[in-house]
């Protein structure tokens, strides 16, 4: 049988099911065009392209676009850690800081490797029954490879009473 992390996991990876969550919960980056191309419980990544709907005036994909698809890649990763947990855990971000270094002007890949740090944060927030947080970084690079954004999420884990 596979745990809870193994089926959330199983979710995010099905294309039409993965849809239906971003549509349903996060309509803003279904319609931007955000999509989860990679996801196992240590990393996640996720794309966000340049389009009409992602556009700002400037030629380039809008920051919040981009922030989305950032936002995604840890939230996805922490999610994984959350889901159908016993006691239940609340997630909740509580800073948010952003370093854009080129135009995004195609795809941007938004990747974030903290996924066993957040196991253990979540894990250390059961234990102790205190509200834990942890600071995750995705890093956006282009087409190219070349660096686009870094932004950096702080998450805070709290088990509900």
């Amino acid at each position: 049988m596979p745990s809870t992390a193994q089926t959330f996991i199983q979710l995010m990876k099905h294309p039409v099911k993965s849809r239906m969550f971003l549509l349903a919960k996060l309509p803003a980056a279904f319609f931007s065009g955000v999509r989860i191309r990679e996801v196992s419980e240590a990393k996640c990544a996720v794309t966000v392209p340049y389009k009409w709907f992602s556009q700002n005036p400037f030629r380039s994909t809008y920051f919040a676009c981009l922030a989305m698809a950032a936002e995604l890649s840890t939230g996805a990763l922490a999610m994984i850690q959350v889901y159908k947990r016993t006691p239940a855990v609340s997630m909740l971000i509580v800073k948010m800081e952003a370093s854009y270094f080129k135009k995004a002007t195609g795809i941007t890949t938004f990747t974030c490797a903290d996924g066993m740090a957040l196991k253990a944060t979540v894990e250390r927030a059961i234990a102790t029954g205190e509200a834990q947080s942890l600071v995750t970084r995705s890093s956006g690079v282009n087409d190219q490879g070349e660096s686009v954004a870094e932004l950096l999420f702080t998450w805070s884990f709290k088990t509900k009473k």
